[in-house]
């Protein structure tokens, strides 16, 4: 499927102008503003000039905050599964063994040994590339513009630590890297096609600078009049450089994808075969929309409740301030000296006590009434309790014991649910996407493995392994989390009815929580000598 980099700015426009029909403000100006609301800028835009304070009681911040620490508040791991292949008993010195037998091919045995070798290494490649803040971006950005995509991609420049021959002279690169990128960023073919999988085509949108852009085309081996195209498109020494990737049905292999590198006028990456079958993107929404691939923040929602807090907040301060600091009438025909708000200070008045009397008078402003402020506390707790983050769930009420707040607290976290079930698929996405760049990229290489153990490598052969079929799924921990005041009532409640005794007690106590606990176990021994 040849096309010219202008065909591929065409398919991209058309994407961009479906996004702009999204919403009353299009996808793109509503996530600018969900943007400065969730940072705090919340009176961008309301000219209301400098006289007065413009408070702010950022409610959104607080609810998103709370559900994105929520949904990775429970650890999890990955398991990998070969689809048609069965469960069955494996040997680690028999897989080293079969890996080195070039004309065998791979038994059952040895290929379930894989894929928990594939749950072990996921955990090793999420180090390296930092997943665990990765997926706090993609939350972060999902929030505030109801989706996300974390896209990973080949870097042939990485290195592994080992070597192709056995003189130790040339060395293995190329892993894998991922990226988090706004959904303002990528284009999708069909947008009422919600399966990233199903999608005819993707167009990523990057702004990078010319001289890279320039190294790139150098490498693929752009002509001259190709490298003065790229350069007649910066402007400012930018450019806008679209990836498109594309499937393609090859036979006896099935559907694989492809790609192409543009700029507005000329190719930076002619079409190539990226040996990949899945497209390499895990797209998250936090809440979806019926027939659209788009999500929805909640944020968008939230702002007309978040304005009218802060004009109620603003207006009660302005009010405590004009009583406490009311409005001066002065005669100006008794006092001639100039009057400020300094306590203490001597005003000359000229004229007889009639004119003393009235030389100064203060204006009092309208009180506010206890209504109003029950109004606005009323205000924020139904817009936290609405979006699921009430007293409960964030820590603010109090309970008998930490049985009960833990139960209590369990209740209010139900209806977040959902939306870590969308976070877990998500995250199931990645690891088969990762699972895929394993067996089409990797070659012949160790793979490193960390357990109880230690630090571990095993051989690994992709090619015994590339016409498999490899599933994820996520595996989460159901263990609650406590918090360290919890931890404490639950072991003392445990030593009070003799389940530990003393020593127990002060091992298990949370560290930092009880200075000199050393000395403490000491004289705890020496009692019972």
């Amino acid at each position: 499927m040849k096309q010219t980099p202008m065909e591929i700015f065409g398919e991209y426009q058309v994407g961009c102008n479906y996004k702009n029909s999204l919403g009353n403000r299009g996808l793109y100006e509503q996530s600018r503003i969900n943007e400065r609301f969730f940072i705090g800028d919340q009176w961008y835009g309301a000219k209301c000039g400098n006289e007065r304070p413009l408070v702010r009681h950022n409610v959104i911040k607080r609810i998103g905050d709370y559900k994105m620490s929520q949904i990775l508040s429970n650890a999890f791991n990955i398991t990998y599964s070969a689809d048609g292949i069965p469960s069955a008993d494996y040997n680690e010195e028999e897989y080293k063994d079969i890996s080195l037998l070039k004309d065998s091919s791979a038994d059952e045995k040895e290929i379930n040994y894989v894929m928990s070798a594939f749950g072990n290494y996921y955990n090793v490649a999420s180090e390296r590339v930092g997943l665990s803040t990765l997926h706090e971006k993609v939350l972060r950005r999902a929030f505030i513009s109801g989706s996300a995509v974390l896209y990973t991609y080949w870097d042939s420049t990485v290195k592994t630590g080992f070597y192709v021959d056995d003189a130790k002279k040339t060395e293995l690169k190329g892993d894998i890297c991922c990226e988090v990128l706004d959904i303002n960023d990528i284009v999708f073919a069909d947008p009422y096609i919600e399966d990233v999988q199903k999608q005819p085509y993707i167009i990523i949108s990057s702004r990078k600078d010319k001289e890279s852009v320039l190294r790139e085309a150098r490498l693929n081996g752009a002509d001259i009049t190709t490298l003065r195209q790229i350069e007649e498109d910066a402007q400012d020494g930018k450019l806008t450089v679209l990836t498109k990737l594309y499937k393609e049905y090859k036979a006896g292999t099935g559907y694989i994808i492809k790609s192409v590198k543009v700029t507005e006028n000329a190719i930076v990456r002619r079409e190539f075969d990226t040996s990949l079958r899945l497209y390499p993107l895990a797209l998250f929404s936090w809440e979806r929309k019926n027939n659209c691939i788009y999500g929805e923040s909640e944020i968008t929602y939230l702002i007309p409740n978040q304005i009218a807090i802060n004009r109620m907040i603003t207006a009660n301060v302005w009010s405590a301030m004009t009583t406490g600091m009311p409005i001066m009438v002065v005669n100006g025909d008794t006092v001639t000296d100039k009057i400020s708000n300094d306590p203490g200070q001597i005003i000359k008045v000229f004229g007889s006590n009639e004119d003393v009397a009235g030389a100064v008078k203060y204006v009092s402003p309208p009180s506010f009434t206890k209504d109003f402020d029950n109004s606005i506390n009323t205000l924020i707790e139904n817009t936290l309790t609405q979006s699921g983050a009430n007293e409960v769930a964030l820590g603010d009420s109090k309970a008998e014991n930490a049985t009960a707040l833990i139960t209590m607290r369990d209740s209010a976290l139900m209806p977040l649910q959902m939306i870590k079930n969308r976070f877990y698929v998500f995250c199931e996405d990645i690891a088969r996407i990762w699972a895929d760049f394993w067996l089409t990229h990797y070659g012949k290489r160790m793979l490193e493995l960390k357990d109880s153990k230690g630090r571990r490598y095993i051989p690994f052969d992709a090619e015994r392994y590339a016409s498999l079929v490899v599933g994820a799924k996520v595996d989460v921990s159901s263990a609650t989390v406590y918090n360290e005041r919890e931890k404490a009532e639950m072991l003392v409640t445990l030593f009070e009815k003799g389940v530990i005794n003393r020593a127990e007690l002060i091992e298990r106590l949370p560290k930092g929580l009880l200075s000199k606990s050393e000395d403490l176990l000491k004289e705890n021994e020496k009692e019972n000598e």
